[in-house]
């Protein structure tokens, strides 16, 4: 009789793990922090997705682990930006996720996109621009405009409408330094704006639930408190700039234009526009130049790239000297990076400005 029982109770225990074994979380893998902290928040109490670019790596210069590829070979979900700004990952995605769905997050409907600016106090060599640093869409000017210049005037503003040609699509040309920006010249550091990171989310939403419809009400709970967080977070990071939002400032490379534009805060102008190509001499002398004619109020270094080159073009100005993280490389991974990344962001900025 005793037999029997243990027999049954095998039975009634394997019938009730069943559904639980069967309904295993997708295996999902993220191309970077910020994104990967968005899915993360999407999928608490589910599961964890793996991040390929761990740590303070930057996507601009990454080369794929094995252990990188292992984890895209098995996932049945992956999310990236797309190749114009992961491009290290764009053959590997090719080879190794066949049976995954690759998600390219700046196709997701509803992101506000902007071009990459170029000449005057964006580049070393010269594109054509008007004076707010912006190109003209199909228009190329001889005369060489200087960016930071206009930024300096009091006349500088950041009306709705200023780029709304990006979201066009521009077409796509390669620079004399040998970046090639991809989707038409749209800048891809889309996260930069919460309304992006919504818009993102949404995407990451709907993919996960059509991976894993088993969870979908956990998926839109969580979703649904992630735009919570983050639209609380778009009016304390204005309220937060709001007062230094008039002082110029310099940062490393142009990322941060997303940033600018949401909050109207006024970058300047960038040490390199190519976080893979070191300015030379000439360029950090006209850098240098630019930084004392305009007075920025700072000049900011990232952690993945040479902060020696931020003391060289602001030796002898007034400028002091920060650091801006735009990719969460000094952050923990998790559910908590992206809101952490982007208030530091804001802190930084006017912990530098008011000083």
């Amino acid at each position: 009789m005793r037999h029997t029982r243990l027999g049954l109770t095998a039975s009634v225990a394997a019938l009730i793990l069943a559904p639980t074994m069967a309904m295993a979380e997708p295996q999902v893998v993220v191309s970077i922090k910020p994104i990967h902290s968005l899915v993360a928040s999407i999928m608490k109490g589910v599961g964890e997705p793996t991040l390929v670019v761990e740590g303070a790596a930057s996507p601009h210069t990454y080369t794929l682990k094995p252990s990188n590829a292992r984890a895209l070979e098995n996932a049945d979900l992956v999310f990236w930006v797309g190749p114009g700004l992961e491009a290290f990952l764009e053959k590997p995605l090719e080879a190794l996720a066949g049976k995954a769905k690759v998600v390219e997050l700046a196709d997701a409907p509803g992101l506000n996109k902007l071009p990459f600016r170029e000449g005057g106090a964006f580049e070393a060599h010269d594109h054509g621009e008007h004076a707010d640093g912006d190109h003209a869409e199909g228009e190329h000017h001889d005369h060489k405009g200087d960016a930071a210049e206009a930024h300096a005037d009091e006349g500088h503003d950041h009306d709705a409408d200023e780029h709304d040609h990006a979201a066009a699509g521009e077409e796509e040309h390669e620079h004399e330094d040998g970046h090639d920006h991809e989707h038409g010249g749209t800048d891809m550091h889309l996260w930069l704006d919460p309304t992006n990171a919504k818009a993102m989310a949404a995407v990451i939403a709907t993919s996960l639930i059509q991976a894993d419809p088993a969870n979908k009400a956990t998926y839109e709970a969580n979703t649904a408190a992630l735009y919570a967080e983050l639209d609380a977070l778009d009016k304390d990071i204005a309220a937060q700039v709001a007062p230094v939002a008039d002082q110029p400032f310099v940062v490393f490379h142009d990322a941060y234009q997303y940033f600018e534009r949401r909050y109207k805060v006024r970058v300047a102008g960038s040490v390199t526009v190519s976080p893979e190509t070191m300015p030379g001499a000439e360029r950090l002398s006209e850098i240098h130049a630019k930084i004392a004619a305009l007075r920025a109020a700072c000049v900011f270094a990232e952690p993945q790239f040479e902060p020696k080159l931020i003391n060289v073009v602001t030796e002898g100005t007034d400028a002091k000297s920060g650091t801006l993280d735009p990719e969460g490389g000094a952050l923990p991974e998790g559910p908590e990076l992206y809101g952490q990344l982007m208030r530091n962001l804001s802190t930084s900025i006017v912990d530098c400005l008011s000083q």
